[in-house]
């Protein structure tokens, strides 16, 4: 969870619930800290470090839409509960946990 950090006023951090403490402190922005969560839920799980198995990354992202009015960039999946999730990157910076069901590779027609 994103939070405002207690200690530096203006900055942000990332508490993690689950241990009840902080994971990353005295990020300039609520978009990187947004950024830092999405990428610590990429490397663990509640249990610990995610299994290789369940982490999928492309070398280049790849363009996706989202309910039709959305699109961004998806560049890693992965697994939890047995249900895919992509980190995408939206037009305005937002990186999200996206489900395998709401995601739709853009084909490049050109």
């Amino acid at each position: 969870m994103v939070r405002p950090d207690e200690e530096t006023p203006g900055q942000f951090g990332v508490w993690d619930g689950a241990v009840h403490g902080w994971r990353a402190r005295h990020l300039p922005d609520q978009l990187t800290a947004a950024e830092t969560a999405v990428e610590l839920e990429i490397q663990y799980d509640a249990h610990g470090p995610r299994p290789a198995d369940a982490i999928r990354s492309y070398d280049e992202p790849k363009r996706v839409r989202r309910a039709q009015w959305y699109e961004g960039e998806l560049d890693t999946w992965i697994r939890e509960g047995g249900v895919w999730y992509g980190r995408v990157r939206e037009a305005d910076g937002q990186v999200r946990l996206v489900s395998e069901k709401d995601l739709r590779l853009i084909v490049d027609e050109s």
